[in-house]
């Protein structure tokens, strides 16, 4: 399980930098086409929409994550528990709980399946 958690994690945090969420290629490497997303808006985004979405993107903070957890939630699904931090370039920091499900899909690639992240104070 821990090799899981470790590679689950890396896969994560690529999708914090930003030349993974400029790039259609890593992306559709990283997300399921089943992707579904529900935003802190109460959104819901699918692969279709949040492919473009994150394509289109113009960040200027930086993301990262600590205290990582998974669990393995049946042979091929798993689910990674985290805080997010966003620093804007002022300083100023956002902080999320995060949840992400993991899928281990038939070309033997984990592609996230699902993500929510709930701003907290």
């Amino acid at each position: 399980m821990d090799d899981l958690a470790a590679h689950l994690k890396e896969l994560e945090e690529k999708l914090f930098e930003p030349s993974v969420r400029a790039s259609r290629e890593m992306l559709t490497a990283l997300l399921s086409r089943d992707f579904r997303e529900i935003g802190s808006s109460g959104r819901l985004y699918t692969f279709d929409v949040i492919v473009p979405a994150l394509l289109a993107e113009k960040r200027t903070g930086t993301s990262r994550g600590e205290h990582f957890e998974t669990q393995r939630l049946a042979e091929h699904i798993a689910l990674v528990t985290y805080r997010g931090i966003y620093t804007d370039p002022d300083g100023s920091e956002r902080r999320t709980l995060r949840s992400s499900i993991w899928r281990l899909e038939d070309d033997g690639h984990w592609r996230m399946l699902f993500h929510q992240g709930t701003v907290i104070g």
